[in-house]
């Protein structure tokens, strides 16, 4: 396995420095959390889903959030209730919201099937050289937290919600994903292997 890692590395900065960077998004956390009243029903009054597939928000870069509304409001990510939220959402309550989100803390819900961790493990910090699969930890980082703002934080996420947007990934029915990354990584992926990956993603905290 470690003659692998200077091609992991190799592979994973081409991936990286052909994607844009984005400036981390700029809000006000006190009109945020006003906001943010409207999103609880789904996401949880912190931020922090109890329902499996509506995503966690607590913790998460402001700018991801921001940026995945305008795109919600666009209609270039496709979700009708999204949409319909988004709708009279300024860029201002946007970025607004996105500061409230990034202060509050996650709180993991944990995998539920143990079996599949190491799998997830290994997929998620190795990658597989052999299939061109970059380690997901390139970009999200070693704990899930994300990098440089732009890649989002996966670490703490619904076992759920990841295997749904993955596969949304891989059938091409989500398709804002800067330079297609996540669509040529999901359509390399096996369902076992989807479904190990967010099993370990959920355990981060």
């Amino acid at each position: 396995m470690n003659r692998f890692k200077p091609a992991l590395a190799l592979l994973a900065a081409a991936v990286i420095g052909s994607l844009p960077v984005h400036a981390q998004a700029k809000g006000d956390p006190a009109k945020g959390q006003t906001l943010a009243g409207a999103c609880a029903a789904c996401h949880g009054v912190d931020g922090n889903s109890v329902v499996p597939v509506n995503p966690n928000l607590a913790g998460q870069h402001g700018d991801y959030i921001a940026k995945q509304l305008t795109e919600f409001k666009a209609g270039t990510r496709a979700n009708p209730i999204m949409a319909g939220m988004a709708a009279a959402l300024t860029p201002e309550a946007m970025a607004d919201l996105g500061a409230h989100f990034r202060r509050q803390k996650v709180r993991a819900p944990g995998a539920k099937n143990r079996d599949l961790v190491d799998q997830g493990r290994k997929l998620y910090r190795g990658g597989d050289t052999t299939r061109g699969i970059p380690a997901c930890a390139a970009c999200h980082s070693p704990t899930g937290a994300g990098m440089a703002a732009q890649y989002p934080r996966v670490g703490g996420q619904h076992a759920d919600y990841t295997v749904a947007q993955l596969k949304a990934f891989r059938a091409g029915e989500r398709a804002n994903d800067s330079g297609a990354m996540m669509r040529t990584v999901a359509a390399k992926l096996t369902d076992a292997e989807i479904g190990a990956l967010a099993e370990y993603l959920a355990g981060l905290r």
